[in-house]
């Protein structure tokens, strides 16, 4: 299930169902990090709602010649100690700062639509991965499997051979130490295939995994954070699949 720091975006975006949405809420009350991103990201999507807003702001040129008209120009045949060098660079440094200061606003805009861009999209893929576990619990050749993980816990495997994907849950693990993850294996003929590793120090979560038609036994590892090319140890559970 998506974990609910997750749903911030969905949530400014109203792209949460309502029983997200009430989580959420009661959930946000007593969260001050979700919170401030929550109103950071209604602060970027309102200025994405404003017409005048574009890349680069309109106001970009406008305001890099006000900078060029405030800066005192001499003519190069005049007398004085401002040579036509010092006057060409104190015109270009003053051009210069207009461009960077109206240019970090643009930076600070970019940043904040490319937020709410990934939010979007993380969205929409969160979305659809649901509609697919969906699927594979309500397909017609769905077989649900359990195991007891024998350090405590309790991992369930569904499989659909005929979508060729399957839906692990992982719940009551013991917490893995720090810089360590477990890791999903679908196992055949002695070879391991790594089927998807979960965020350094998670101990539950639900997964879809795919490539299940034609797999033996799946199985559950502790690796380090962010996975292992093969299994390091053997499995801290399995569960035969045929």
């Amino acid at each position: 299930m998506t974990e609910i720091h997750a749903l911030a975006g969905a949530y400014v975006l109203d792209a949460v169902d309502d029983v997200e949405r009430a989580a959420f809420v009661r959930h946000l009350a007593g969260c001050e990090s979700c919170a401030l991103e929550v109103a950071e990201l209604r602060e970027a999507a309102a200025r994405l709602a404003e017409p005048t807003w574009s890349v680069p702001p309109p106001r970009l040129r406008a305001e890099v010649l006000a900078a060029v008209r405030r800066t005192p120009q001499e003519r190069p045949g005049r007398t004085g100690t401002r040579t036509p060098a010092r006057w060409r660079r104190r015109t270009a440094a003053a051009v210069a700062a207009g461009i960077l200061a109206v240019g970090a606003g643009t930076a600070t805009w970019v940043v904040q639509e490319q937020r709410v861009r990934d939010e979007r999209a993380a969205t929409v893929a969160a979305r659809a991965e649901t509609e697919r576990i969906r699927a594979v619990l309500a397909a017609p050749d769905a077989v649900v499997r359990s195991a007891v993980v024998p350090a405590g816990g309790r991992v369930t495997v569904v499989t659909s051979t005929g979508r060729d994907e399957g839906v692990v849950a992982l719940a009551g693990l013991a917490t893995p130490p720090s810089g360590r993850a477990y890791q999903l294996w679908l196992i055949s003929g002695g070879t391991a295939v790594s089927a998807g590793v979960l965020p350094a120090g998670r101990n539950a979560a639900t997964v879809l995994i795919g490539g299940v038609r034609g797999k033996g036994t799946f199985g559950v590892t502790e690796e380090p954070a962010g996975g292992s090319g093969r299994p390091t140890m053997d499995p801290l559970v399995a569960v035969t699949l045929t």
